[in-house]
């Protein structure tokens, strides 16, 4: 069963002082392109995380979040900048002799002073927290997969109401085929006699011969016969396994090259007619595949 690459997934795992929530959202790309924003403490397991995330998606962009909440949960601590933070002292003692100027420094001017304190996290979390945030991505991605499943369905169902509506095209082309050659046929005897009138006899054997040339010319078996061939071909792929998307859309770009031929060496109406028919259908095969995995 084919699957949608647009999907979405959330899980949280909470112990007595730690919620891990994991959020996953999924859409389009050509390729499996994975971007996790998590805590710096967390970027360790980027390379752990993203095989996870490959065992369930194959292709499509994947955001990943992670949120961490309770008490130290991320053993979080408080930097001070003291090398910063003496510069700045030597800088102002230096001003207040130069310029002359009145004043102590105090403790409420020295917070006020630019990246002299920041939070900096542990590049050590516990155990406890990896677990609870693996638990909580594998979790998020069934989710995440449930979703494109279901949506996959509804993209399947509708390929093959588009790929049913292109076999009775395809085969309304073709029992015009002859009916074609019959009426290139009559067209020439018409316009040889209306340009000759009483004075030109024709060899009826000469004629087919020339009828036949031009058939032959015209002639799009080859265009049904690999167009049908395609239709097969796109079938058993809808109903395989694993990433198919991109699969299918060479597949469509073969049924667009079949009917654009066609349409080129028919001048017939209904053919025509058909040829724009077939092109519509194919277009918007197109666009849902684009978001098949």
């Amino acid at each position: 069963m084919i699957k949608s690459m647009t999907g979405y997934g959330r899980k949280t795992v909470a112990g007595e002082q730690l919620k891990v929530t994991v959020e996953i959202k999924s859409v389009n790309h050509r390729f499996l392109d994975f971007s996790p924003k998590v805590p710096r403490a967390f970027l360790y397991m980027e390379d752990l995380m993203k095989k996870k995330v490959a065992e369930y998606i194959h292709r499509g962009h994947i955001d990943l979040f992670i949120n961490i909440e309770g008490n130290n949960a991320l053993n979080k601590k408080l930097r001070v900048e003291d090398d910063l933070l003496g510069q700045y002292i030597d800088a102002l003692h230096s001003l207040k002799t130069k310029h002359e100027l009145t004043g102590d420094i105090s403790i409420d001017m020295v917070t006020k002073l630019e990246d002299i304190f920041s939070i900096v996290e542990s590049d050590d979390p516990s155990p406890e927290i990896e677990s609870a945030v693996l638990t909580a991505l594998e979790e998020a991605l069934q989710t995440v997969v449930s979703m494109r499943s279901a949506e996959g369905e509804k993209l399947d169902s509708d390929l093959r109401k588009r790929l049913e509506s292109l076999s009775v095209l395809i085969d309304e082309v073709e029992s015009r085929r002859f009916q074609v050659i019959d009426e290139h046929k009559e067209k020439i005897i018409s316009r040889i006699q209306e340009t000759m009138k009483d004075q030109f006899e024709y060899d009826d054997q000469r004629l087919l011969q020339e009828v036949a040339l031009l058939a032959e010319r015209g002639d799009i078996t080859e265009e049904i016969v690999r167009f049908r061939s395609h239709l097969k071909q796109f079938q058993s792929t809808i109903e395989s396994h694993g990433a198919v998307g991109r699969t299918l859309d060479f597949i469509v770009q073969e049924f667009h090259r079949e009917i654009n031929t066609i349409g080129s060496k028919s001048n017939d109406p209904f053919l025509s007619n058909n040829v724009v028919k077939l092109k519509s259908e194919i277009e918007k095969m197109k666009e849902q595949i684009q978001n098949i995995e």
